[in-house]
């Protein structure tokens, strides 16, 4: 496959389904040799076939992003398997449990946290040197539109979401010179599997989330596959420490 990614090796956690999933495929559509990442082991393998069926590469790594060791692995398989890595997503991520501040608890706090927020860190943590050896690379961390404004009844998914934001200026500011460009990815509402979990929990926020847009519609995991691949291209080689909203218009109004 030929593109604007020929030649490069592009590493997206929570690649099984939706945003992830999207951007995998959209790396290998333009000549990325794609390493998949996720939890859930059969959707990531169907993907990544996905990918070689259609002619690219592509390797699955089970991989649970707020375990420092997994994470390790899928970086190493990454260098193993196609010698370097010059592109992240680091995309995984859940919602948790809905419930106002005080009465979300200490579980769910905690693992909110440790696989949206630090998570995206130990992504860093292994992404960030190999790229300095090689001599720079592009990053992309998923946040939010809940990292840019407050959402009722998701505190531990929103304070994680602004922790992303945090750590994507830190780590932009930090590794500039090195010729690494980091920068977070902001979608609004996307249909996807995490928002119809919160649809069929409550089933009058749908035509609520579509009118609160003001292009009047959910956006498609494909719209931000696009962001996040131009992100990481050197269409955007001036684009850094930035959060990108992709949102219809969310956060205009």
């Amino acid at each position: 496959m030929a593109g604007k990614f020929s030649g490069k090796v592009a590493l997206v956690t929570g690649a099984a389904a939706g945003i992830g999933r999207a951007t995998a495929l959209a790396f290998a559509r333009e000549g990325a040799k794609v390493v998949l990442a996720d939890v859930l082991v059969k959707e990531g393998e169907e993907a990544a076939q996905a990918i070689r069926k259609a002619g690219g590469e592509a390797i699955f790594v089970g991989t649970d992003v707020s375990k420092p060791a997994e994470v390790e692995r899928a970086v190493n398989q990454a260098i193993e398997n196609f010698g370097r890595l010059d592109v992240a997503f680091n995309n995984a991520g859940i919602e948790g449990r809905r419930a106002p501040t005080a009465d979300c608890t200490e579980e769910n706090w905690d693992r909110v946290i440790s696989i949206n927020l630090k998570g995206v860190w130990l992504c860093l943590r292994q992404e960030i040197p190999a790229m300095v050896n090689q001599g720079g690379g592009a990053i992309v961390n998923n946040a939010s539109i809940a990292g840019l404004v407050g959402f009722q009844g998701l505190p531990a998914y929103t304070a994680s979401k602004f922790g992303v934001i945090g750590l994507t200026k830190a780590a932009a500011l930090e590794y500039a010179k090195d010729g690494i460009r980091v920068n977070a990815i902001c979608p609004g509402v996307i249909h996807t599997a995490m928002v119809d979990r919160l649809i069929q929990e409550n089933p009058e926020m749908e035509a609520g989330l579509a009118a609160g847009t003001p292009l009047g519609r959910m956006g498609e995991p494909e719209e931000i596959a696009e962001v996040v691949t131009w992100l990481c291209s050197d269409a955007a080689s001036f684009v850094t420490g930035h959060a990108l909203a992709a949102d219809g218009g969310y956060v205009a109004q």
